[in-house]
C-alpha cells in the first residue's frame, strides 16, 4: 500500500493528461462521425500551386511520435516544462474542437486518383481511408508541432543540446510542410495555426514574466521583513 501511495504521489501529474486525452478523443470521434455533408469548404488560391508529394507522409506520421516524445520526456524530467507544454497543447486543441463544433469545415484538396503507385502513395491512401477531409481548421498537426518545438527550445533541459534543438526544428518544419504536400490541410489551416501558436506563445511568455516579478516582489518583502526583525 505504501508503494502504491508513493507511486501515486510521484506520477499523479499524469491524471490531467489522461482525463484530457479521453475528453479530446471522445469529442473528436463525435465530430468525425457527425460532420458529413454540411460544412464550409476551406480553400486558398495558394493550395492549387502546391504539388502532391507522397514522400511527406513520413514526417506527417512522425508527428505522433514527436509530440508524444516531448510530453513524455518532460513528464519524467521536468514537471514545470511538462505543465507548460500541456497547457499550450490542450488550449489549442480545445479551441480546435470548439471551432469544428460551431463551424464545421472540410476541404476538397485530395487527389481523386493517386498519381503514382508506390509505398508512400499507399500509406497516404490508408491515411485518407481512416481520416476524413473534415475538421481541419486550425491545423492541430501544425499547432502541436510548433508547441513541441517551442517547449524544446525554451527548456533548460535542452539549453546546451544544439543538435536536438536543430533536429526538432527540422522535424517540425517537415511536418508542417507535409500537411500541405499530402493534401491534408489548406494553407489557410496552416497560417491560422501559426497565428494561434504565436498568440499562445506570447501569452505564456507574458504570464511567466509576471510570475517572476511576483516571486521577486515576494522575496523582497520577506527579506525586508526579516531585516526589520533583526534590527
Amino acid at each position: 500500500m505504501e508503494k502504491l501511495r508513493i507511486f501515486y504521489l510521484k506520477y499523479k501529474h499524469a491524471i490531467p493528461l489522461i482525463i484530457y486525452g479521453i475528453i479530446y478523443m471522445t469529442w473528436f470521434a463525435w465530430l468525425e462521425k457527425n460532420t458529413t455533408g454540411h460544412y464550409r469548404i476551406i480553400h486558398m488560391a495558394a493550395d492549387d500551386y502546391i504539388p502532391f508529394c507522397e514522400v511527406f507522409v513520413i514526417p506527417y506520421f512522425l508527428w505522433f511520435a514527436y509530440v508524444s516524445a516531448v510530453v513524455i520526456y518532460f513528464f519524467f524530467k521536468n514537471k514545470e516544462d511538462y505543465y507548460r507544454t500541456c497547457i499550450f497543447l490542450f488550449t489549442g486543441m480545445t479551441i480546435f474542437l470548439i471551432v469544428s463544433t460551431l463551424w464545421p469545415n472540410g476541404q476538397h484538396l485530395r487527389p481523386a486518383v493517386m498519381p503514382r503507385d508506390n509505398i508512400f502513395t499507399r500509406m497516404v491512401a490508408a491515411l485518407y481511408r481512416t481520416d476524413t477531409p473534415t475538421n481541419l481548421w486550425p491545423s492541430i498537426h501544425v499547432y502541436n508541432s510548433l508547441g513541441a518545438h517551442f517547449a524544446i527550445i525554451r527548456s533548460k533541459c535542452f539549453e546546451k543540446k544544439k543538435g536536438i534543438r536543430i533536429g526538432s526544428l527540422i522535424l517540425a518544419v517537415s511536418i508542417i510542410m507535409a500537411t500541405m504536400f499530402i493534401k491534408q490541410h489548406s494553407v489557410f489551416d496552416v497560417l491560422t495555426a501559426f497565428v494561434m501558436a504565436a498568440v499562445m506563445s506570447e501569452s505564456s511568455a507574458i504570464r511567466e514574466k509576471q510570475n517572476r516579478r511576483s516571486a521577486k516582489g515576494c522575496f523582497k518583502t520577506c527579506a525586508d521583513g526579516a531585516a526589520i526583525k533583526m534590527q
